[in-house]
């Protein structure tokens, strides 16, 4: 079914069907521009007895933001859907590139949001202009396959699960629709500003008048490509072992794959060992790569690829593990620690504490058990519970071998 070919009423109600029939209740993220404001009407009509909540970030970058916001906030009531405006506080932002750091913030806050109101998805009012200035974007960077296929109409980050149902929808066609409707968007003069390279590149397409959605087709196929590799890289971890915030992985199934299978399995396992969001660089994953075949330890963002007789443990960096700062509850993105008494932390059990723990009766490695939780009372030591069983505080991993398929999966 193709946006030419039906109603758009009809297909987004579709895809919505396909995406959140079976969720009680959805949160739809509406910025105020014509995507996201046709997006929760289109949701307000199919919503049919399910809760729909609304929310608005405000990233205060223009003088006009918190009215922009706040107009979006009266269509909401006007739909009868609650609406919350979440604010960004911008000395969060520690990397230097607004735009980045802006949409970090975005994804975090309406995460955040979602959790709070039992939201289990979000809608994002994405479609099939992002698809084709996203593929133009990445080709000029060099992308392979991954970065060149289309955006996942479905994807889990976050701890969220995100849902994009109009990607088949051209901008032009939803500004149609809203005017057929007389409803009111509003256009950010940011998407003018030819400083911002998407900009620049819509502009280039208009002005080409390449097709959208003919290069929105392309990055399609190419996801369809990128699907075929992921079924091979579960394939060959058909067999991996994942315990305790570790992963093994028979050594021969890494061995015997093609390189992109193999480049995949190791950018995977690291994020499942880190939860970083992002994965590492392509030049230090086939060095990464290059090591591990020759037999050889090595690490790469804070992860340790340890070649061993018959199998490849990965598990966390010990001084990665060193490094990470003193936590209460979670840590280090890899354990939940409960039990804890006020003034207690959670670090690195580290080399020193190693004698006071039976870690091989645990089937630890010796750096596993390095990298693993230990409870702290200031600078003492007093339990290790992933290594040992304990009364009072018990060891987690946050993620299990379902997380691992899930990055494999995810884009």
């Amino acid at each position: 079914m193709s946006a030419g070919a039906c109603d758009i009423d009809a297909l987004v109600h579709a895809r919505l069907d396909q995406m959140a029939g079976d969720l009680p209740a959805l949160g739809v993220a509406v910025s105020g521009g014509g995507d996201s404001i046709a997006l929760m009407h289109m949701v307000a009509t199919w919503a049919a007895g399910r809760r729909i909540m609304v929310a608005t970030v405000d990233h205060g970058l223009r003088s006009s933001s918190r009215a922009e916001a706040e107009a979006v906030a009266r269509q909401a009531a006007a739909l009868g859907l609650p609406h919350r405006i979440l604010t960004w506080q911008r000395e969060e932002a520690v990397s230097g590139n607004l735009m980045a750091d802006a949409r970090n913030a975005r994804l975090q806050l309406l995460s955040q949001w979602a959790r709070d109101n039992d939201l289990a998805a979000i809608a994002l009012g994405h479609t099939a202009d992002d698809q084709a200035e996203t593929l133009i974007m990445r080709l000029n960077r060099g992308a392979g396959v991954d970065g060149l296929g289309a955006m996942s109409a479905r994807r889990h980050a976050r701890e969220m699960l995100w849902l994009r149902p109009m990607l088949e929808i051209t901008r032009q066609r939803l500004r149609d629709w809203l005017q057929a409707r007389q409803l009111d968007w509003i256009d950010d003069p940011s998407n003018d500003n030819e400083d911002f390279e998407r900009v620049r590149v819509r502009k280039s397409l208009k002005a080409t008048g390449w097709s959208v959605t003919a290069i929105a087709d392309s990055a399609a196929h190419l996801r369809e490509a990128r699907d075929a590799l992921t079924h091979y890289v579960l394939q060959a971890c058909a067999d991996a072992r994942f315990a305790q915030a570790c992963m093994d992985l028979p050594l021969t199934a890494l061995q015997e794959a093609p390189s992109e299978i193999q480049r995949r399995i190791l950018l995977a396992s690291a994020r499942w060992i880190t939860g970083q969001p992002y994965p590492p660089r392509r030049a230090g994953v086939a060095n990464a790569l290059a090591a591990v075949l020759a037999g050889r330890r090595v690490t790469l963002d804070g992860v340790l690829f340890h070649p061993r007789r018959d199998h490849l443990r990965i598990m966390r960096e010990p001084a990665a593990a060193l490094r990470a700062p003193p936590a209460q509850e979670l840590w280090d993105n890899r354990w939940r620690i409960t039990g804890l008494a006020p003034g207690q932390t959670i670090s690195a059990l580290g080399p020193d504490n190693l004698a006071n723990t039976a870690w091989r009766d645990r089937g630890f490695s010796h750096d596993q058990a390095i990298a693993s939780p230990a409870v702290y009372e200031e600078t003492r030591m007093i339990a290790a519970p992933a290594l040992q069983d304990h009364d009072i505080y018990a060891a987690t991993p946050l993620r299990t071998a379902t997380d691992f398929r899930r990055l494999v999966m995810a884009h």
